[in-house]
């Protein structure tokens, strides 16, 4: 069975704050020996401690379970680099505009990766007066749809929602340039530059 947490991870996190093994123990009202265990791998926190141990070390506990910390050095947030998340479990939809770990239902989430649309997922974008009128010829059957269509420009995002059995369309108001991007519940997600 893999550990659910590793040693070299606590220790990493641990030094990174300056903190000795004495110290977290205090914070988690542990032995330093146990600290030294877990460190070593010979041992692991009992599971009740897995979160006072990731506010201890100052990261969130997905994080501490994957074994790799997410540092966000995109500070001011840029649409450029905006990542687009979807749950497997329950269809909810996240976005980041920088390095980010996303969990809904008990899932870490991976960015979804946008490809270029093919015959049976090709985006159209029509102008019509001040918009741009989105459309796809692609089924919207309860088992097979397009989840949501989204544009993003250089200062914002905006998604539009979609449902099975209804119209696989929508309106953006006409911002320039940007991208497109629509995903469909069995073949992820798929982009056109605006």
């Amino acid at each position: 069975m893999e550990p659910y947490v590793t040693g070299a991870m606590i220790r990493t996190l641990r030094e990174g704050k300056g903190m000795t093994q004495s110290a977290l123990a205090e914070k988690l009202a542990v032995s330093d020996k146990a600290v030294s265990r877990w460190e070593t791998g010979r041992g692991y926190p009992d599971i009740t401690l897995l979160n006072p141990l990731a506010e201890a070390l100052g990261v969130s506990l997905p994080e501490l379970m994957q074994g790799e910390s997410v540092r966000n050095q995109n500070r001011s947030g840029n649409m450029k680099r905006l990542k687009l998340y979807v749950c497997p479990v329950c269809g909810n939809i996240f976005h980041s505009t920088g390095e980010a770990v996303i969990s809904c239902c008990g899932v870490t989430l991976p960015p979804l990766e946008a490809e270029a649309g093919d015959e049976n997922h090709a985006i159209t974008l029509e102008p019509v007066e001040d918009e741009w009128y989105v459309t796809m010829d692609h089924p919207m059957e309860r088992e097979h749809f397009i989840s949501f269509l989204a544009h993003v420009s250089d200062d914002r995002l905006e998604l539009v929602k979609l449902y099975p059995e209804g119209d696989c369309a929508a309106r953006f108001p006409h911002r320039g340039g940007g991208y497109f991007f629509a995903y469909c519940n069995k073949h992820g997600l798929f982009r056109v530059r605006g």
